[in-house]
C-alpha cells in the first residue's frame, strides 16, 4: 500500500512541477510586446511623438541623469525576466523574430549603459536640443493643431529649460573626469544655442507656431497662448540659451580635448566595441571592419577610373575629383527652389520603373523640403518619417546653405537612398504593416535601415537613372563615401587617427568638397560606429540577393526578394539572413 502511495505522491509532484513550469512559460507575448513598446516610449518621449504616440507629447527625457539611467536599467532587467518566461515553441515565426529583437536590444542596451556616456550629453549632430528646435518650428513631429497641442509644447519648453541645466551639470562632471567633446565639435555646438538668442521675440524659433495658430482658435485662446509662449521664451528659454552659450565658450571649450576619437577616453575601447555591435548588429571586430573598408575603397577606385576614362579626362583620379568638385556645369543652380525642382524631376523619371522592382509599396505620402535654416549649416540630407496614420508625409530634407556652390553630381543616387525606394519605402512599409507589433513598426537598426538605403543606390540603372556618367560617378562616389567610413571611423576611434588625418584620407579618395568631408568626419567623431552601419548592411543584402538568385535560378523573382527583405521591418542582420535563407529553402 505504501509503495502505491509513494508512487501517487511522485506522480502528483511531477504533474505539479509540469504545471508550474507551464505557468512560468505562459506569458501573453502580445501583451509583453505592447508593454515593451510603452516602456520604450515612456523612456524616450521625443521619439514617441515622432512615432505618433501622442500621450507623451508634453514630456521630455533627462537622458543624462543618473536617475534616468537607473530607469533604463530597471526596464532592461524587467523585460529580461519577462522574456525568460516565454515559451518560444508556441510563438509564430514573426513572434519569434520579435522575441529575438527584444533579447538583442536588451543585451546591447546593457552594454552601452555600462559606460559613462551621459557625461557628454550633447554634440553637434543630433540630440534633444536639436530635436526640440525642429519640433519648435512646427513642421516636424510635434503637432500644433489643437489648443492641447500648443499647451503640450508649452510644458515641453518648461522642461527643456530645466534640461539645459541638467546638461551643464553633467558636462561639468565630465570636465572633472576629462570626459569631454573634442574642441572641433564644441565649436560647432556653440552656435546651435547662440542662434536661439534673439532680440525680438517674434524672430525666435520657439515662437514660430504662434504665428501660424489655427484660425479656429478663439481670440481668448490665441491671446492666452501668445502671452504664455512669450513669457516662457523670454523668461526661461532665452536666459538658458545665454547661460549655455556662456558656459560652452568660457568653461567647456577650454576644457575640450584635442584628441578626435573616443578611444582616447578611459572607457573608449569598451564603448566603441558596444557601438560597433549596436550599429552593425554583428560581432565583427573594428579591425576586420577597417580591413574590409580598405578593400572596398580599392575596388570602387577601379570603377571610378573607368568613368574618368569614359568622359575623356586625362589627369589622375585625384585631380579628377577636383574637376568634379569644381565643374561649373555641375553647379547650375541660382535659387534653392531649383535644387528642390531637380529632385522632383528625378522622382518623376523613376516612377514608371518602380513597379518593375517592387510589388510591395507604401501608402504614406512623400514630400521634398529644404532643411530648416537653424540647422542647415551643419546638416546632411536626410529622411524624416511620416506619421503612421498618414497625417504627416515622409519628408526628404535637403540642406542648401550655399546654392551657387551646390553640386548636383550625386543627386540621383542621393534621392534613391533618402527617398524612393530607400528610406521612404522601407520606413513607411514598416509603419504601415499591421502584422507587426508597435515596437517593431517604429524600430530602427542602422545596419538594416541604412544598409537597405545604400543597397537601393545600386538599383539606379534598373530605375532609369545614371545615364549621365557624372551621375553614375556620383553613385560610385557615394558608395566610396560609405566605404571610406569603414576606414576612418575605425581609424579615428581605435587607431588614434586625428580629425585632420581622416579628412586628408577622405579628400584623397572621394570627390566631396572639403567642407562636406569635414562635417562628415566631425559627425563620426560625435557618434562612434554609426557610420559603419551603411556598408555592412548593404554588403549583406547584396550577398543575400546573389545567393537567392544563384540558388533559385529561374524561380528567382526580384520583386519577391525585395518584398521578403522589406516585409518584416528592420532586423538585426543575422535575423534577416535567417529569413532569406528560409525563403530560399522553401523554394
Amino acid at each position: 500500500m505504501k509503495k502505491y502511495t509513494l508512487l501517487f505522491i511522485a506522480i502528483s509532484i511531477s504533474v505539479l512541477l509540469i504545471n508550474c513550469k507551464s505557468e512560468e512559460k505562459s506569458v501573453d507575448f502580445t501583451a509583453l510586446t505592447k508593454s515593451y513598446f510603452d516602456g520604450k516610449n515612456e523612456l524616450n518621449p521625443l521619439d514617441a511623438t515622432l512615432n505618433g504616440q501622442s500621450q507623451f507629447n508634453d514630456q521630455l527625457q533627462f537622458e543624462m541623469t543618473d536617475s534616468f539611467r537607473l530607469k533604463q536599467k530597471a526596464f532592461y532587467d524587467k523585460f529580461e525576466t519577462e522574456l525568460s518566461k516565454v515559451d518560444e515553441t508556441k510563438l509564430t515565426p514573426e513572434e519569434k523574430i520579435s522575441y529575438e529583437i527584444i533579447k538583442w536590444e536588451i543585451g546591447v542596451g546593457k552594454e552601452l549603459l555600462a559606460q559613462p556616456t551621459n557625461l557628454i550629453p550633447i554634440h553637434q549632430f543630433w540630440g534633444t536640443h536639436l530635436t526640440m528646435g525642429q519640433y519648435a518650428g512646427g513642421t516636424a513631429g510635434q503637432p500644433f493643431k489643437t489648443e492641447k497641442d500648443y499647451r503640450n509644447f508649452l510644458k515641453r519648453m518648461d522642461l527643456y529649460s530645466v534640461w539645459i541645466d541638467s546638461a551643464m551639470v553633467y558636462m561639468k562632471k565630465g570636465i572633472a573626469k576629462g570626459v569631454v567633446l573634442p574642441k572641433a565639435l564644441t565649436v560647432k555646438v556653440i552656435p546651435e544655442f547662440e542662434d536661439m538668442i534673439t532680440s525680438k521675440i517674434e524672430d525666435n524659433l520657439f515662437y514660430s507656431t504662434i504665428k501660424t495658430m489655427p484660425t479656429s482658435f478663439s481670440d481668448t485662446v490665441k491671446k492666452d497662448l501668445t502671452e504664455k509662449y512669450k513669457t516662457t521664451i523670454t523668461n526661461k528659454l532665452i536666459p538658458q540659451f545665454q547661460k549655455m552659450t556662456q558656459f560652452l565658450k568660457s568653461e567647456y571649450l577650454p576644457a575640450s580635448r584635442n584628441t578626435s576619437g573616443i578611444g582616447s577616453l578611459p572607457y573608449g575601447k569598451e564603448y566603441y566595441a558596444a557601438c560597433v555591435k549596436q550599429w552593425t548588429t554583428t560581432n565583427t571586430s573594428p579591425e576586420e571592419i577597417h580591413e574590409l573598408g580598405l578593400k572596398e575603397v580599392a575596388r570602387i577606385k577601379l570603377e571610378m577610373e573607368k568613368v574618368k576614362a569614359q568622359v575623356g579626362y586625362k589627369g589622375t583620379l585625384l585631380s579628377f575629383f577636383d574637376e568634379v568638385r569644381n565643374k561649373k556645369e555641375l553647379k547650375p543652380f541660382k535659387k534653392p527652389e531649383e535644387v528642390i525642382a531637380n529632385f522632383e524631376s528625378i522622382y518623376t523619371r523613376i516612377k514608371p520603373n518602380v513597379d518593375k522592382l517592387f510589388s510591395l509599396q507604401p501608402k504614406t505620402k512623400f514630400q521634398i523640403k529644404r532643411t530648416e535654416a537653424f540647422r542647415e549649416l551643419s546638416a546632411s540630407a536626410e529622411y524624416v518619417q511620416g506619421a503612421a496614420d498618414g497625417s504627416r508625409p515622409g519628408t526628404f530634407y535637403v540642406p542648401i546653405p550655399d546654392v551657387v556652390n551646390y553640386n548636383l553630381y550625386g543627386d540621383e543616387d542621393l534621392f534613391l537612398h533618402e527617398a524612393i525606394p530607400g528610406h521612404h519605402f522601407q520606413i513607411s512599409l514598416q509603419q504601415e504593416n499591421q502584422q507587426l507589433p508597435d515596437f517593431r513598426k517604429f524600430n530602427w537598426f542602422g545596419a538594416y535601415g541604412e544598409g537597405w538605403a545604400l543597397y537601393t543606390e545600386s538599383l539606379g540603372s534598373e530605375l532609369g537613372l545614371y545615364k549621365d556618367p557624372y551621375q553614375y560617378f556620383g553613385m560610385l562616389g557615394n558608395e566610396m563615401h560609405r566605404a571610406i567610413r569603414l576606414v576612418v571611423d575605425t581609424g579615428i576611434h581605435t587607431k588614434g587617427w586625428t580629425r585632420e588625418q581622416a579628412i586628408k584620407y577622405s579628400l584623397e579618395n572621394e570627390a566631396e568638397s572639403e567642407a562636406s568631408i569635414t562635417a562628415e568626419i566631425e559627425r563620426y567623431m560625435a557618434i562612434p560606429g554609426q557610420a559603419l552601419s551603411y556598408k555592412i548592411g548593404q554588403l549583406k543584402i547584396m550577398e543575400l540577393r546573389k545567393k537567392a538568385s544563384e540558388k533559385m535560378g529561374a524561380k528567382f523573382d526580384i520583386k519577391k526578394f525585395h518584398e521578403k527583405v522589406l516585409e518584416s521591418g528592420v532586423l538585426p542582420l543575422a535575423l534577416l539572413e535567417n529569413k532569406i535563407n528560409d525563403w530560399i529553402n522553401e523554394k
